[in-house]
């Protein structure tokens, strides 16, 4: 069987751009001929007082452009800016593990949901745990995962990163040409298009 072409997709929980693009990205393979490679990265990002007046406005400006985005896209979707950096690592490998399980559109969207409304903590494993066991899967077996073989492939995931040159999320990858953000959608589906891989449309 012939394999589809791969669009990689850079994402960070703690990104509300990323959180935006998530459920048009994971769509695109409904549109095209195409599958999805989740990609978790972890964005680096400075904290208050670390940050110019400059960075600090458009970090501001990124909110509010985003609760724009996501009231046109999610009917009125609560977002909230968080409160710290988050090291979003335990939430990160979560995704590896609801992945392999066919549960990552689920945890994925619960989690990005959760967390723009400051109800999930991503940096913390037993809220990660517990969002796990909600969406029917052991937390045992993702502790286990958590500091072993998780541990292992969300490492291999940023060194991945690197080769590709990723510098922050959304971030998406085809053929080498990376489309950075959510606004840029359909800059990538136009390439998809080009390439021949859109799907026949059925009356």
């Amino acid at each position: 069987m012939t394999k589809k072409p791969i669009v990689k997709m850079y994402s960070d929980f703690k990104s509300p751009y990323a959180f935006l693009a998530f459920k048009p990205g994971i769509e695109l393979t409904q549109k095209y001929n195409v599958d999805i490679k989740w990609r978790p990265f972890q964005l680096r990002l400075k904290g208050k007082g670390q940050r110019s007046i400059y960075s600090e406005w458009k970090i501001k400006y990124s909110y509010m452009d985003a609760r724009r985005h996501a009231n046109r896209l999610y009917d009125g979707q609560m977002l909230r800016g968080p409160l710290k950096i988050f090291d979003t690592t335990p939430s990160l490998i979560g995704s590896l593990f609801a992945e392999k399980h066919n549960k990552l559109e689920e945890y994925c969207t619960t989690l990005f949901e959760s967390f723009f409304k400051r109800e999930f903590a991503a940096d913390e494993t037993e809220e990660v745990s517990k969002l796990i066991e909600n969406i029917g899967l052991s937390k045992q077996a993702y502790l286990e995962f958590l500091v072993d073989d998780g541990l292992i492939e969300f490492e291999s995931c940023l060194d991945e990163a690197a080769e590709d040159h990723i510098f922050g999320v959304p971030i998406f990858v085809f053929n080498g040409e990376q489309f950075w953000g959510a606004d840029r959608l359909w800059l990538l589906e136009e390439t998809l298009a080009e390439a021949g891989l859109a799907k026949s449309k059925r009356s």
